[in-house]
């Protein structure tokens, strides 16, 4: 179950917004993640000086967060930080809710490209929202739990 789960997890991440990124045991903060199921890593972009940035310069680990209902996906991954001198990925993965926090642009001198590499974690992938829906109103007549998806641990 563990590779259908990662697989689900990989496809779902596409439609993630925002996540919480607690870089070397700092103070979670809402993050913008870019998945790259190839790769198996996700990319964020943050300012010199963050809290990512310093914990990604020792290779430190860090611990990403998902709560997202409208992708159905849930998780709690730990892993590690890396810098990435990468101006084609950063060019890849810019969009508008990143240049929001950079206000001299693409070319601000405070960019920093970071990976996070999932080592393992736990996962959530619910029944979308219909499917969920039913289940709990089954629950609820059955009196069993509702079968709300796939559920585990998952190595990267």
């Amino acid at each position: 179950m563990s590779t259908e789960l990662k697989q689900t997890f990989w496809k779902r991440m596409d439609d993630v917004t925002a996540g919480l990124l607690s870089a070397a045991g700092e103070r979670p903060v809402p993050m913008a993640p870019h998945a790259d199921k190839d790769a198996e890593v996700i990319w964020f972009v943050c300012p010199r000086g963050s809290a990512a940035d310093r914990a990604a310069h020792g290779g430190d680990v860090a611990t990403f967060q998902v709560a997202d209902p409208k992708a159905n996906l849930f998780a709690n991954l730990d892993g590690k930080l890396s810098i990435v001198d990468d101006s084609d990925k950063l060019d890849e993965i810019w969009d508008a809710t990143v240049a929001a926090w950079f206000p001299d642009g693409r070319d601000d001198d405070s960019i920093r490209l970071i990976s996070f590499s999932p080592d393992d974690g736990e996962i959530w992938a619910t029944a979308k929202s219909m499917g969920f829906l039913y289940e709990v109103a089954k629950a609820n007549v059955t009196k069993d739990t509702p079968d709300a998806g796939q559920h585990g641990r998952v190595a990267f």
